[in-house]
C-alpha cells in the first residue's frame, strides 16, 4: 500500500522516540549499558502505551552489531531486518490467535536452538493472558531456565489473568498512560514531518478524547486529517472524535451556576439529540470542572488545561463557583458516572446529576452558615474555659461559686422537672374516670411485674408506683424525674411494659409517666377544679354525691400508697405477722 496510518508509519524506533515510560526506558537501558539483562520479562498496562514498541526496541538494542548499547543503531543489518520483521532470531507471537498448548509446544521444541544470524533469539508474546492453562503450564519450565541465548518478552493489558507462577519468573515493568503534553507533542512531531498544518486547540481534543493512548490519538488524529483536508479545524475534530465543544460546557456551566435548571437540561436534551453519549458527556463535565478548578487554585497553569482555555471569560466563569462547590460537583459526577455503568438509563442519571448540580451552591452556602455558627460556639467555649481555668489557678473558683452554686440547685433542679413532658390533660382524663379496682388490680400485680422485667427495665421502676388507675389506662409516679425521663425515652421499655401487664392482668393498659412533683400539682388542681377542697367540703353540706365520690377515691388512692412488696407479703403471710421497719 502506498499509504500508511501514522501509528504504523511513526512507530518509535529508539528508546528516545517513545513518549513518556521514563520509569521503564531508564531501567532497560542500564541493564543494557551494565550487562544485567535477564531472560524473562513482563510488559503490562494499558492499549496504545508502547508495550510491543518497547519490546522489539530491546530487541534490537540486544542484538544490534554496534551494541549492546542504551540505543540500537539502527543503520546495521541486524537492526533493520528487526525492523522489518525478516529477523528469523525474533519471534513475535500473538497468543490470542495461538493460545493452544500445541502452539507453545512448537516453541518450546525450537527453543534449545541456538540463534541463526543474532545474539540473541527473543521471543514477543503478545496478549499473553489468552494462553490457555494448559500452555501456561507448558510455558512455566522453559520460562524459569531457558537456555543463556533466548529471551522472553511477554505483554498484556490484563495481568491478572497470568498465573503468579509466571508473573513471578519475570521483571514485571508497568507501563503507564500517557499525559496529554506527551501525546501532542509526538502529534506535533509526526504532522511536522508530514508537513500538515495544525492547531494545538485541535491535538488537545484529541489527546484528551484518547486517554493517554498513543496508538488511539494517532489514529483519531489520522482520521482528523482525512476529514479536514487542508487545515484541521475544531469544530471537524469534534465531530470525528465525538467530543463537545468548550462552548456547550460554558453555557452549560454558566446556567448551573445561575441555578436555571430548566436551561441546563435544555442543553443536556440537545446533546443526546444530537447523539453525544450520556457516559461520555460527564466525563468530559468532569474535566470540565476539573480545568475550571485549576484556574482558581493555579490560574498560571494554564497549560494543564484539557477542555477550557485560559481566556478571560473562563476565568470569570471560575470565579463563581466557589472550590468547595467544585469539589462537591465533581464528587457528584464522578459518583454518576459510577452508577451509569449498571443502567442502561444513563440520561436519567445524567438529568438527575444536573439538577443537584444546580443546588449545590445554596447547600455549599447553608454549609458555611452551619460553619460559621459553630465555629461561634467553639470560640464561645474557648473563653469559657479560659475563664475557669483563671479562676482555678488563682485559687477563687471553688470559694467563689460555691455559694452560687448551691443558691442555682434549686432553679437547676425545676429547670430539669420542666424538661420532662408531663401529660396533664391525659391524666385528668384518667382521674375522671379512675376507680378503687382499678387500681387495686395493678397493685396487686406489680410485685410480679417487677420481677419479669429485665433487670434494666425493673431497675427504672424501683422507686416508681401507679397511682392511679381506669379500666383503660393508668398513670406511673416516679420519685426521680431523670428516671421517668429515661422511661419515657426508651423505646423498647415503653414497648414491652404494657405487653407484660396485659400478659398478666388481660388488659392493654395504656401507661402515662409523671413525676412526683408534677404528679403531686396535678392531684392538687384536679381536687380544685372539681370542688373537692376539704375545707369547702366541710363548710358546703349540698356538695354533689358525684363529688364526694372523687374525694373518696383520691383518698382511698392515697391510702393505697403503700409498697407493692408490703402489699404481697401481707397477702402471703397476713398483716399481724408482718411488720415493717424503716431504715
Amino acid at each position: 500500500m502506498s499509504y500508511q496510518a501514522f501509528y504504523r508509519a511513526y512507530r518509535p524506533q529508539s528508546f528516545a522516540e517513545m513518549s513518556g515510560q521514563t520509569h521503564i526506558k531508564q531501567t532497560l537501558q542500564n541493564a543494557l549499558i551494565y550487562n544485567k539483562t535477564t531472560h524473562a520479562y513482563l510488559f503490562s498496562g494499558p492499549r496504545g502505551t508502547g508495550k510491543t514498541s518497547a519490546a522489539k526496541i530491546f530487541a534490537k538494542a540486544l542484538n544490534c552489531e554496534n551494541g549492546p548499547d542504551k540505543e540500537p543503531c539502527n543503520k546495521c543489518a541486524t537492526c533493520k531486518s528487526i525492523t522489518e520483521g525478516s529477523n528469523t532470531d525474533v519471534i513475535e507471537f500473538d497468543a490470542a490467535s495461538n493460545s493452544r498448548v500445541e502452539e507453545i509446544r512448537d516453541i518450546i521444541e525450537k527453543v534449545r536452538f541456538a540463534p541463526s544470524n543474532a545474539r540473541y533469539k527473543v521471543y514477543i508474546i503478545d496478549e499473553v493472558h489468552m494462553l490457555s492453562t494448559s500452555a501456561f503450564n507448558a510455558l512455566l519450565k522453559t520460562l524459569e531456565e531457558p537456555p543463556a541465548h533466548v529471551v522472553f518478552i511477554l505483554a498484556t493489558t490484563e495481568p491478572h489473568k497470568i498465573p503468579l507462577t509466571i508473573i513471578s519468573r519475570c521483571q514485571r515493568f508497568d507501563f503507564k498512560r500517557i499525559t496529554s503534553a506527551d501525546i501532542v507533542s509526538r502529534m506535533v512531531e509526526v504532522l511536522t514531518d508530514a508537513g500538515i498544518e495544525y492547531d494545538v486547540n485541535v491535538l488537545k481534543i484529541i489527546a484528551q478524547v484518547a486517554a493517554g493512548g498513543m496508538r488511539d490519538a494517532l489514529s483519531m488524529l489520522d482520521q482528523v486529517v482525512s476529514f479536514s483536508g487542508k487545515m484541521m479545524t475544531i469544530e471537524d475534530a469534534l465531530l470525528v472524535t465525538g467530543s463537545i465543544g468548550q462552548d456547550v460546557f460554558y453555557q452549560l456551566a454558566d446556567a448551573l451556576s445561575e441555578r436555571d435548571v430548566a436551561q441546563a437540561l435544555s442543553s443536556i436534551e440537545k446533546l443526546v439529540e444530537d447523539g453525544k453519549d450520556p457516559v461520555r458527556l460527564t466525563e468530559d463535565f468532569i474535566t470540565f470542572y476539573r480545568d475550571l478548578l485549576v484556574l482558581q487554585v493555579a490560574p498560571d497553569q494554564a497549560e494543564l488545561l484539557e477542555i477550557a482555555t485560559g481566556d478571560e471569560r473562563f476565568r470569570e466563569l471560575a470565579t463563581k463557583f466557589p472550590v468547595e462547590t467544585l469539589y462537591k460537583s465533581i464528587s457528584i459526577l464522578t459518583n454518576t458516572q459510577q452508577e451509569m455503568r449498571f443502567s442502561n438509563h444513563a440520561k436519567v442519571y445524567l438529568e438527575t446529576a444536573v439538577i443537584r448540580l444546580a443546588q449545590v451552591p445554596q447547600e455549599a452556602a447553608v454549609g458555611n452558615a452551619n460553619s460559621a455558627e459553630l465555629e461561634k460556639k467553639v470560640q464561645l467555649l474557648e473563653g469559657q474555659l479560659q475563664q475557669l481555668q483563671q479562676q482555678l489557678s488563682q485559687g477563687t473558683f471553688a470559694l467563689g461559686t460555691n455559694q452560687g452554686t448551691q443558691q442555682e440547685q434549686p432553679k437547676r433542679t425545676r429547670q430539669k422537672a420542666s424538661g420532662v413532658k408531663v401529660s396533664s390533660g391525659r391524666i385528668q382524663e384518667i382521674l375522671k374516670t379512675a376507680t378503687k379496682s382499678d387500681i387495686q388490680t395493678i397493685k396487686s400485680q406489680w410485685a410480679n411485674i417487677l420481677q419479669q422485667l429485665q433487670k434494666s427495665h425493673a431497675a427504672l421502676l424501683n422507686d416508681a408506683e401507679p397511682v392511679a388507675a381506669s379500666s383503660s389506662a393508668f398513670v406511673l409516679k416516679f420519685k426521680y424525674d431523670i428516671h421517668c425521663q429515661m422511661a419515657m425515652e426508651n423505646k423498647t421499655f415503653s414497648t414491652s411494659f404494657p405487653q407484660l401487664i396485659s400478659s398478666l392482668t388481660g388488659t392493654m393498659y395504656e401507661v402515662v409517666y409523671v413525676p412526683e412533683e408534677s404528679w403531686l400539682k396535678i392531684r392538687e388542681e384536679f381536687i380544685r377544679q372539681n370542688g373537692l377542697k376539704k375545707d369547702s367540703i366541710e363548710s358546703t353540706q349540698e356538695a354533689s354525691s358525684e363529688s364526694s365520690e372523687v374525694m373518696e377515691l383520691l383518698q382511698g388512692m392515697e391510702e393505697i400508697t403503700e409498697d407493692p412488696l408490703i402489699v404481697e407479703a401481707e397477702k402471703l403471710f397476713g398483716k399481724e405477722f408482718v411488720e415493717v421497719h424503716d431504715d
